[in-house]
């Protein structure tokens, strides 16, 4: 591309037919040639006529002068003229390499870089230069190809959730000794890492290098810490800048195990600061179903930190087989487990019929050996539900008769009578040591202390399963822990009591390492890399570049020390990993991390990804000229008197059509799109959502108004047609019975022209249903994000007095009788138009007449278009709840949404109708 005078030109070289455009002006003012002057005598008798029609002899300057200037308008129309082209290495010549940083530091700019590639393929496909790619975080060869063929594939393009390291760098710039010399376009991330001066100085080698760089901060979470009963979370920015605020979000289950936000803080960046600290405190129960922490209005993994077991407060019941002696606590059955499990998990002690109904995690029996019937039975189930049941022996387990012929379901293996000690009868001559634990045994990998030494177990009888339930043994092979899995849960046995009585076990520190691997104990902290030695986890699920989770398929597991260790990586992906019944999260950010800002040396332009579209006018300029030609023609018409009467007028009309027709008019399309809008709205009766800017939002919206247009019409004899989203600052409202309108946090407040179009849409019998997605968890919105933001959103609009939906509202019988209006979620604060004061039952009335019309607005949190989402073969979209209970709250949010359709359709006409028999009786009919 050339750039003449700010304008650039695709193909410069027909401007060199400007050139010639004198040389037409001669040629059209030396045609007609001048007439030859002769004498002639006769002329006298001529003397004094007067000539009405006089005609030319020559082309009129201003004729020639338009003719001219149609001539140049085609000939720089067909040089391609651009306006505010971007002059940068796409417009050159030779092999393009465009370099991606391609990590998670861009993925909440991920959409604005990716319309920045498409610009610099448009105009590296205009210059028929070829391209290649390099994504730096995942190197592959370079493949230079057609620009549009790269431009069908960057849908494609997706964050890692790493970023590149110096490995990776010397692998990408390995590649680059394969190729000749490329100019370079590198889309950075912001944030610098080892190894990018060496890949700089690689590019810069094989031409000029070109940076585009976000302007934004970046900003990440580090993860979260549990100290003194409260949760721990900073945040970090790369680069120092003004006092700014960000709101941290706390995302996990809700008790029937929807995804939901349970709680938000607020951190605070100081003036000059880059790390921002904040506290939460949460209940035990509420801080157990925490999933992740994310940083709200950041995209990234790095804006989002995973919980695991760190962050849990296990529930344990301990059971003894006698009870404390006052005075004798160290005695105690339960002394060191106190010990060990109190620092990190809420104990609770009682009889096992009072536990059980509780729901503990972990049950301990310290030296229980018989159980009633009803209590084996109910432990049983409990067991098989997913509960860890641990056994610790003592003199009771070794004098009685449990799982000694046959195994006993609550124990792992069959028992020898009696017990081994030190000079017992089966006796050793000195106290025994553990022996190294075993690759199979959740212990693997940790360091046995000198100083524990066993003096008196139990036994296990030999048995071919004994083997593959031995998870930890002493140095002569006998076991002396044991574990099975029963169902869903697991069996736990300590052939050795849970005192220092029989073991110096209890007293060392690879008691409560012990418990932590069998997950009955949680340190509160992130284990080191020592504390994981010999461990294997496998991942679960993997996030990507976006913070989004997925299931992690058949990914290879990973040592338990690279795992806090390693940097991320394809190997080490951030996510979830399990080893056992442990839960392990490995993040983006981790406590080490700093962000360092991208610089880059003087002497690389650095530019950001917000680029001036460019505009082509070419069509405008060949416009202007087709133009010019009809005003020659009729001109020319008019110079010879042949443009008189009817042809006048008819050339005056096709000037006047002409001109918008040629001139591309945007009010005319959009007109016209107006017009295909307001057919589509008004041929079927139409549901319709307010576009709130956030993608996912509006195709759930879409899905779920999909939803309850499919339930109308197989219920009902309405018959919606397929829902359409609409735009409050350019749509028509009228054309819609309701409008549903999801409240998101960052959605934009209307002009003041778009509330004018909702106010009168409210007061012409419109219905807005506001949904504010979050449960109402504080009443009308009054607490959560979204509930400020609608309190925002509504404040210019005409709204009258509300109150919670009443028991006997026309809303509740508008077509099913309904007692809870449930969507994703199930809270019954819905709130409509306040009846008016004077509103009573009158005798013999089945309902209170609250008012003649429709409500204006119906306000609530539970989600309906979650619920109400089905996909085009009928499918649902979102989960509601589990088994039975979640499709029954499902039918009632369809069942909801049927009656606020029609309660839209119908206004009073069902409370009439039910006022129908009482005015005939009344009346004596």
């Amino acid at each position: 591309m050339t750039v003449l005078g700010g304008i650039g030109f695709t193909a410069p070289w027909l401007l060199l037919a400007l050139l010639a455009l004198p040389i037409l002006w001669l040629i059209l003012r030396a045609i007609p040639p001048a007439p030859i002057k002769r004498m002639f005598p006769g002329v006298a008798l001529l003397l004094g006529l007067q000539d009405d029609e006089s005609v030319s002899d020559r082309t009129p300057w201003w004729l020639l002068l338009l003719r001219i200037l149609a001539v140049a308008a085609i000939i720089l129309g067909l040089a391609g003229p651009i306006l505010n082209p971007n002059e940068d290495q796409a417009d050159g010549s030779g092999p393009l390499m465009i370099v991606l940083d391609s990590s998670w530091a861009g993925a909440t700019r991920w959409d604005e870089q990716i319309e920045a590639i498409d610009a610099q393929l448009s105009r590296a496909s205009r210059a028929s230069r070829p391209v290649a790619f390099l994504d730096l975080a995942r190197p592959e060869a370079p493949v230079f190809q057609a620009a549009d063929t790269w431009r069908s594939r960057l849908p494609g393009f997706t964050p890692s959730g790493w970023q590149p390291d110096a490995a990776r760098i010397a692998e990408a710039t390995s590649f680059l000794n394969e190729t000749g010399a490329f100019d370079t376009l590198w889309f950075s991330d912001g944030l610098d890492y080892p190894g990018r001066d060496e890949a700089l100085a690689a590019f810069e080698a094989k031409g000029a290098v070109d940076v585009y760089q976000t302007a934004a901060n970046v900003v990440a979470l580090a993860p979260a810490d549990f100290e003194d009963g409260a949760i721990l979370l900073t945040a970090l920015r790369a680069a120092p800048g003004p006092e700014r605020e960000v709101a941290l979000q706390v995302q996990g289950r809700d008790p029937v195990g929807n995804a939901t936000l349970l709680a938000t803080a607020t951190a605070t960046f100081q003036a000059g600061e880059t790390t921002a600290d904040t506290a939460l405190t949460l209940p035990a129960e509420l801080r157990a179903r925490i999933t992740r922490f994310d940083i709200q209005g950041q995209r990234s993994a790095g804006a989002t930190t995973l919980a695991d077991d760190a962050l849990r407060r296990r529930e344990i019941a301990l059971i003894a087989g006698r009870e404390d002696r006052e005075g004798l606590e160290l005695l105690s059955p339960l002394h060191y487990l106190e010990q060990a499990l109190a620092p990190s998990a809420d104990l609770i002690k009682g009889s096992l019929s009072d536990i059980l109904p509780a729901n503990p995690d972990v049950i301990i029996l310290a030296d229980i050996a018989t159980l009633s019937g009803g209590e084996a039975e109910d432990l049983g189930e409990w067991l098989d539900q997913g509960g860890m049941l641990v056994r610790f022996a003592g003199p009771r387990v070794a004098a009685s008769d449990v799982s000694r012929v046959d195994e006993d379901p609550l124990m792992p293996v069959r028992l020898r009578t009696g017990g081994r000690t030190v000079g017992g009868a089966m006796s050793w001559g000195e106290p025994k040591t553990l022996a190294p634990f075993r690759e199979n045994s959740p212990f693997f990998g940790l360091p046995i202390p000198d100083d524990v030494q066993i003096t008196s177990q139990i036994m296990a009888q030999p048995d071919p399963t004994l083997a593959e339930r031995v998870i930890a043994e002493l140095t002569d092979g006998t076991p002396l822990v044991t574990r099975k899995t029963r169902e869903q849960g697991q069996i736990v046995l300590f052939h050795v009591t849970a005192t220092a009585d029989w073991s110096t076990l209890p007293l060392s520190g690879l008691f409560v390492q012990m418990l932590e691997r069998l997950a009955v104990a949680s340190s509160g902290t992130r284990p080191d890399a020592t504390q994981l030695d010999g461990t294997t986890w496998t991942p679960e699920q993997v996030m990507d570049g976006f913070g989004t989770l997925s299931d992690a398929g058949n990914l290879p597991g990973v040592p338990g020390p690279d795992l806090v260790t390693a940097p991320p990586s394809p190997e080490m992906q951030p996510g979830i990993y399990a080893s056992g019944d442990r839960r392990l999260a490995r993040n983006v950010v981790t406590d080490e991390t700093l962000l360092e800002p991208a610089v880059w040396p003087a002497r690389i332009p650095v530019r950001g990804f917000s680029v001036p579209p460019e505009q082509p006018i070419a069509g405008l300029l060949l416009s202007l000229a087709l133009l010019t030609l009809i005003a020659d023609v009729i001109a020319s018409l008019a110079l010879t008197g042949r443009l008189t009467g009817a042809a006048s007028r008819t050339a005056a009309i096709v000037i006047a059509l002409g001109v918008p027709l040629a001139m591309p008019s945007q009010s005319a399309a959009q007109s016209t799109e107006l017009d295909e809008f307001a057919l589509q709205s008004t041929e079927e009766m139409v549901l319709a959502y307010v576009i709130t800017s956030d993608a996912r939002v509006d195709d759930l919206s879409r899905a779920g108004l999909f939803g309850l247009s499919q339930t109308l019409t197989f219920r009902t004899s309405v018959e919606p047609a397929s829902p359409v989203g609409v735009d409050l600052e350019r749509d028509e409202l009228a054309f819609f019975p309701i409008l549903y309108w999801p409240i998101t946090v960052d959605q934009p407040r209307p002009s003041s022209e778009a509330y004018a179009k909702l106010n009168a849409y409210l007061r012409s019998g419109g219905l807005i249903l506001f949904d504010t997605k979050d449960a109402d968890i504080a009443r009308f919105g009054a607490a959560s994000p979204n509930g400020r933001k609608l309190r925002d959103l509504a404040a210019p609009l005409d709204i009258p007095p509300l109150e919670p939906l009443p028991a006997d509202h026309v809303l509740t019988r508008t077509f099913y009788l309904l007692q809870d209006y449930p969507g994703r979620h199930t809270s019954r604060d819905v709130w409509v138009e306040a009846a008016p004061p004077d509103a009573e039952q009158i005798e013999g009335m089945p309902f209170r007449n609250l008012n003649d019309g429709v409500t204006p607005v119906v306000i609530g949190g539970n989600d309906w278009a979650a619920a109400w989402a089905m996909a085009e073969n009928g499918a649902p979209l979102v989960p509601i709840g589990r088994g039975f209970t979640g499709e029954r709250q499902r039918e009632l949010a369809y069942r909801f949404g049927v009656n606020l359709v029609m309660h839209v359709l119908t206004g009073n006409y069902k409370s009439d109708q039910v006022h129908v028999p009482a005015l005939l009786d009344r009346l004596g009919q």
